[in-house]
């Protein structure tokens, strides 16, 4: 890593004009005329699209949000040439775990915001000092407040060096990464790499399927003979994500540099990004707590704080590069042999069973547990349970 090793202090701060143009954008958007089914089959539905337009572009109020970021220690520091943004809030229990925490897409560090003060603060959420973290919450490259690349080259396998050398620079010396979505890859790269100073990892997406199941769901195989009903059950789950529902990952990995649409459109953008499905299919639970279906503290301002910030920065496209930039399957078992934590969420993607866990990771698996509920963008959907499954993956590291 070369270049300016200086931390700068950051703060967010949009002026007027930017959100008058956004609210004149979102207000005159053109619809189509109809829509022809009455469920999810074909995209996100008009009428939700337009609702969440209508509030967008009348009521939502981006500066609380603004606020509320502000309020937290948010800083720029140069790596391998490229800026990267990141919050830093540590612990007041001075022997707290060092954490780092990544985002996925269509997400950002709003997702993370709720889980900064159970995991800071455990004392004041039923836990005791003990189970306290520092954390860090970068945004990845191309994505909110980070720079966006000049150049190709920006993979998991390089943002996970780079977090490595975050983390060193903030001076920690021994530390523990997470990461659900991009923010998986990512960290299990991180894993894969074991620098010295990583002492585990965890994961709510984790690889873990065998690379012959893997191989035959993206070829649409019929199951294979001899799987457990927890096994066949998460080989049709990653058969149902191949055949229908990656169809927004296929057109990022292969053709970002069309999507100016992204840029152009904030109602494209966010239907975009709503479309993003879970294991309860597309849009998936952020689509049910816009229905106001979810048990859970994500509001309609939260997805819109999310879409917001890619919207202010411009990084509907340069967030897509990322997928092009992968060259690594998501779901098969990892090279991993840290210690690997694992929480299964009953509406992820697919729910990692313990056979393949166990098999994948036979020396190093110091956590599995199945939680009751949650999906895909976990520490935004549940910050409670997920801070619960941070403080008893990491507690043996400690």
């Amino acid at each position: 890593m070369s270049g300016d090793t200086q931390i700068r202090p950051f703060q967010v701060e949009f002026p007027d004009a930017e959100l008058a143009d956004l609210r004149r954008r979102i207000n005159a958007t053109r619809w189509p005329e109809r829509e022809t089914v009455t469920d999810d089959s074909q995209g996100v539905r008009l009428a939700m699209i337009q609702e969440l337009a209508r509030y967008w572009g009348t009521d939502y109020d981006w500066r609380k949000c603004e606020a509320g970021l502000n309020s937290l220690p948010n800083f720029l520091t140069e790596i391998d040439g490229l800026d990267i943004h990141f919050l830093h809030v540590r612990s007041r229990h001075e022997d707290a775990l060092p954490l780092i925490v990544t985002h996925g897409w269509p997400g950002s560090i709003i997702e993370q915001l709720k889980i900064i003060e159970p995991l800071t603060n455990p004392t004041a959420h039923g836990a005791g000092a003990a189970d306290a973290f520092h954390l860090v919450i970068p945004s990845l490259p191309g994505h909110g407040f980070s720079a966006k690349p000049a150049g190709t080259g920006w993979d998991p396998v390089r943002v996970a060096r780079a977090w490595v050398e975050l983390m060193k620079r903030l001076g920690y010396t021994r530390f523990v990464a997470q990461g659900g979505d991009w923010g998986a890859a990512v960290t299990q790269q991180m894993g894969i790499q074991a620098a010295p100073e990583l002492a585990g990892i965890h994961s709510n997406m984790p690889g873990t399927a065998p690379a012959e199941i893997n191989t035959a769901v993206q070829r649409g195989d019929p199951p294979p003979a001899g799987l457990s009903d927890e096994e066949r059950r998460a080989y049709d789950q990653l058969s149902v994500f191949y055949a229908r529902h990656v169809a927004y990952a296929s057109i990022m990995s292969t053709r970002p540099q069309t999507m100016y649409g992204l840029a152009d459109s904030p109602a494209d953008l966010a239907a975009f990004m709503l479309d993003h499905g879970d294991g309860t299919g597309q849009p998936g639970l952020v689509g049910k707590a816009l229905a106001g279906q979810l048990q859970s503290p994500l509001t309609r301002d939260d997805i819109l704080d999310n879409v917001t910030l890619y919207w202010l920065t411009n990084t509907g496209v340069s967030a897509a590069r990322l997928y092009w930039e992968n060259k690594s399957p998501f779901f098969d078992a990892k090279p991993i042999t840290i210690p690997f934590a694992i929480s299964v969420f009953p509406d992820e993607l697919y729910q990692a069973p313990r056979s393949w866990a166990e098999r994948a990771y036979p020396k190093n698996l110091i956590h599995y547990n199945k939680v009751d509920r949650g999906g895909h963008f976990a520490a935004w959907e549940q910050p409670e349970l997920f801070s619960a499954e941070m403080r008893a993956s990491f507690r043996t590291l400690r």
